[in-house]
């Protein structure tokens, strides 16, 4: 069993390993729990990646099965102890998604990361992949593509030579980073 990680930029890191860990900690917030048939149709889920999730989050030590609940064919899961904080936070992201009109699969893997760690100030893309390790290049590019795609993150090229790349928030960047904060 993990515990929940107490740096807030490995906590996003270990939300993002799992693409819909998000949206079903957000769930079990919201819903004080859900059954597993209720979570499949809610995300038009196929049973194994909800399944797969499920355990995951259960490794981690968030969720765990309701001990009031004991119909093995239809199996209902709530929050553990530790992973309510985890699905507060969940909730909070999927809300900003929804406000800033993102879905769970807008973004890539690096980019509530990326956001979180990315202030109002220039920085440039060593500086960011330093934050973000064990970002790879590859991995840091394509995140800032799809961040800056969704207006989430400005470039600004600095005129010398050679050219230098700077990334910053924009004003909905600021909103998500604010909600991963709080």
């Amino acid at each position: 069993m993990e515990s929940i990680p107490s740096d807030p930029a490995q906590l996003l890191r270990t939300l993002e390993s799992n693409r819909w860990a998000i949206p079903v900690l957000a769930l079990l917030h919201r819903e004080q729990g859900a059954r597993f048939a209720v979570m499949a149709r809610a995300f038009d889920l196929p049973h194994n990646s909800l399944s797969r999730c499920l355990a995951w989050l259960r490794e981690c030590g968030w969720v765990q099965p309701n001990p009031g609940h004991g119909h093995p064919l239809r199996p209902e899961y709530v929050l553990s102890d530790a992973g309510r904080p985890v699905a507060a936070l969940c909730a909070r992201i999927e809300e900003a998604r929804a406000r800033l009109r993102l879905g769970a699969g807008d973004l890539p893997r690096w980019s509530l990361p990326l956001v979180a760690g990315l202030g109002p100030d220039w920085a440039r893309f060593g500086e960011l992949q330093a934050r973000l390790a064990p970002v790879t290049p590859r991995a840091l590019s394509t995140t800032l593509k799809a961040v800056i795609d969704e207006e989430l993150v400005r470039r600004r090229l600095e005129d010398r030579y050679p050219p230098l790349p700077l990334y910053a928030l924009t004003g909905k960047g600021q909103e998500l980073a604010a909600a991963l904060a709080a």
